[in-house]
């Protein structure tokens, strides 16, 4: 790990946003990389906390920021593109930055160009790690590790500038690197995070879930995990997201009618062929057989 982190080159590392996200990045360089750790917190007192800790060996600021060989920013979608465009003149010659927005097809669209502009280069990223609490209080150097983290470089970008992303990112211990379109990212981020998000955030509300002390176990536990969600960043998150949300949804309602029916009608028959299509699908997705 030490010697693909040193082919990188990074002195400095620049956090921006000190959240669960952040944090971790910013403990896992700390504690895995021989590098400089700046980082910077819309709360001042989190950079505060994270400097008397040690995490942080300075604060990133406007001065600071082209010292950086590395920046990652780690805010909500909407704000990872104006903090990019409003330092783009500040970025390090042949920097680079990564993003960890949850989608890609607009920060992408809006920081590739100015990435160009301005000498520095930009690849989307996505750590697929995360924890159903947020907050500095809560990040961990061990966070990314064996977790897959999803690359999204520009077309035309040079395939040694995704190794030297990957050397860059070492120190995370990330167990595989994804590289994908921005167009791919977002609609399977649809289907495997999104989607997920709102069903266990709906489930919870039948009126049943108040009596179910005593009757629940692991697969309500599963179930719920994601419901104890960040309302205002996922509802940024899935109406930017939304035509790839609303597939689907669609697509989900539709198969849960197809069980309902089966029960309305007492047709044991289709239910069964229902619950083996399921069944088959997963076996086939994850690669194990049954009898």
């Amino acid at each position: 790990m030490d010697t693909d982190f040193n082919s990188a080159n990074i002195k400095t590392v620049g956090i921006v946003g000190l959240g669960l996200i952040g944090g971790s990045y910013a403990k896992a360089y700390h504690t895995y990389a021989d590098c400089r750790v700046l980082g910077c917190n819309r709360t001042h007192a989190v950079t505060e906390k994270a400097l008397a800790e040690g995490v942080l060996d300075g604060e990133l600021t406007e001065d600071t920021l082209p010292d950086c060989d590395l920046v990652i920013v780690t805010l909500y979608p909407g704000a990872i593109i104006d903090y990019v465009t409003e330092n783009a003149a500040r970025f390090k010659k042949d920097s680079l930055v990564i993003d960890a927005g949850g989608l890609k097809r607009n920060i992408c669209a809006g920081l590739f160009p100015v990435a160009k502009e301005n000498g520095f280069f930009f690849i989307g990223g996505h750590p697929m790690a995360g924890k159903h609490v947020s907050g500095y209080d809560y990040s961990t150097g061990e966070l990314f590790r064996n977790a897959s983290m999803i690359l999204v470089p520009d077309t035309d970008t040079d395939p040694a500038l995704l190794t030297r992303a990957e050397a860059a990112l070492a120190p995370c211990q990330f167990g595989k690197f994804t590289v994908c379109t921005p167009e791919r990212h977002d609609a399977m981020i649809a289907f495997t995070s999104e989607l997920a998000h709102i069903v266990s955030n709906a489930y919870v509300k039948s009126p049943t879930a108040r009596q179910h002390d005593g009757f629940s176990a692991g697969s309500y536990r599963d179930l719920t995990r994601v419901a104890f969600l960040n309302e205002t960043m996922w509802t940024e998150i899935f109406m930017e997201n939304r035509d790839c949300l609303i597939f689907e949804l669609n697509s989900i309602i539709h198969s849960l009618e197809e069980y309902r029916d089966a029960m309305e009608k007492k047709d044991s028959e289709a239910l069964w062929q229902l619950l083996h299509e399921g069944k088959l699908a997963k076996e086939e997705i994850d690669g194990f057989y049954t009898n």
